[in-house]
């Protein structure tokens, strides 16, 4: 697997999505426990959440490209042992109708080379893109 792809169209409007993404507040409303960022070109993002046995698990990375309502990149730091070590995430948003489309796309040679790795971001990216969906329009459907 190449890259791991998803994309999810939100009934809710662009900048409400962009808040979700980019704030302390909607990133701890659908994809993480704890947050702090500076979502600005070059500024810190770190999240945690609980891994399978309930312990912490901080994932620390840097903002690579922030294109307001449209595109952020985040660059994973290559140390420790989380899932995202080395890869890099990017989510693109655009108006698809009368609702906002997001696009996520993980890419990073861990994920190239690590089927079972790959297997459990793309299965994660799934439920966090339905959650994202729920906590901003209250229903729960499909990811592609």
């Amino acid at each position: 697997m190449a890259a791991i792809r998803h994309q999810i169209n939100i009934d809710a409007p662009l900048r409400k999505v962009w808040k979700a993404l980019t704030t302390v507040e909607g990133v701890t409303s659908w994809w993480v426990d704890e947050a702090r960022l500076d979502a600005q070109s070059g500024g810190r993002i770190v999240l945690v959440s609980e891994d399978d046995d309930g312990n912490p698990l901080e994932e620390i990375g840097i903002f690579v490209s922030v294109r307001p309502t449209r595109k952020i990149e985040i660059k994973w730091d290559n140390v420790g042992s989380t899932p995202t070590k080395g890869t890099t995430v990017t989510f693109q948003l655009a108006r698809f109708r009368e609702e906002t489309r997001v696009s996520v796309v993980h890419t990073g040679a861990a994920i190239l080379e690590d089927e079972e790795l790959a297997s459990t971001l793309h299965k994660d990216w799934k439920g966090a893109l339905s959650a994202l969906r729920t906590s901003l329009e209250g229903t729960a459907n499909e990811t592609s």
